[in-house]
């Protein structure tokens, strides 16, 4: 067994993957492949680790982070199962691709994790969801998870919430983007220039989150240390509710989370 470990994939989630793994790793024991040689070369000159083709990766890696689109993970856990004698563990970031279907293609040996990751990981500020197959000893689950948290916040779930996080925390950076450029639209709308009003809406955002994260409050608590009686911020909600804000959220997040289940499906 090499004790090497492998990344199929180097695109956005497979270059962070990368840069987390080799805050704990050395190069060395970190190989890379993808189906563009372009991008596996870049990644090649950035991190300085071996480039190798998926077969080799399949067969000298006992740990091998799967970082493809859905719709190729089926063609490649098929043309890995072969190789994969000395291999303990795949970790899939490919979204509706289940541990079950992903452990149908491999032999029984190999033990199966699935990661929802989302994008603010590419700074270290993620959040992933990880559950684990059956035949995943405790101490590779663990050992997957502090790997992960290079990424950002790390949580260990049951796959039947998955689909759920895919909604909340998976779809979520869009909706706070969304929502960053309506108040930059406001500001400018109010009278601001536009590269202000977009500076302000972005901190304002980034502290309100970092308040909500640092006091451990529910969030109610703090939008009420906001709102005066009858104050500019009270005007501003009572216009948000008319708008039904929550609901919507709520609607949206309950619409990516079916659709989530119907990629599974």
């Amino acid at each position: 067994m090499s004790n090497s470990v492998g990344i199929v994939g180097v695109g956005a989630m497979g270059n962070a993957l990368l840069k987390g793994l080799l805050a704990v790793l050395p190069p060395e024991r970190l190989m890379i492949a993808d189906a563009v040689p372009e991008k596996l070369q870049k990644a090649q000159d950035i991190y300085k680790v071996q480039a190798a083709e998926t077969t080799k990766i399949a067969a000298d890696c006992d740990v091998i982070f799967l970082a493809v689109k859905p719709q190729d993970m089926r063609p490649l856990l098929r043309e890995m199962a072969p190789f994969l004698h000395g291999c303990r563990l795949l970790v899939s970031v490919a979204a509706g691709i289940t541990l079950a279907e992903i452990a149908r293609h491999l032999p029984a040996q190999v033990g199966v994790i699935r990661v929802m990751p989302n994008t603010p990981c590419l700074i270290g500020e993620g959040v992933l969801a990880v559950s684990a197959g059956d035949n995943v000893a405790e101490n590779e689950l663990q050992k997957v998870v502090s790997w992960l948290e290079k990424l950002g916040m790390v949580r260990v779930v049951p796959e039947t919430v998955l689909d759920a996080i895919t909604g909340l925390s998976g779809s979520g950076p869009a909706y706070v983007f969304l929502f960053i450029e309506a108040l930059a639209d406001g500001g400018v709308l109010a009278g601001l220039p536009r590269p202000l009003a977009q500076e302000l809406a972005v901190q304002t955002v980034l502290g309100a989150a970092k308040l909500a994260r640092e006091t451990g409050s529910h969030p109610a608590v703090l939008r009420e240390m906001v709102t005066s009686p009858g104050g500019t911020t009270a005007s501003g909600l009572f216009e948000l509710e008319k708008g039904a804000l929550r609901s919507v959220v709520q609607k949206a997040i309950k619409a990516a989370c079916a659709r989530a289940k119907e990629l599974t499906e």
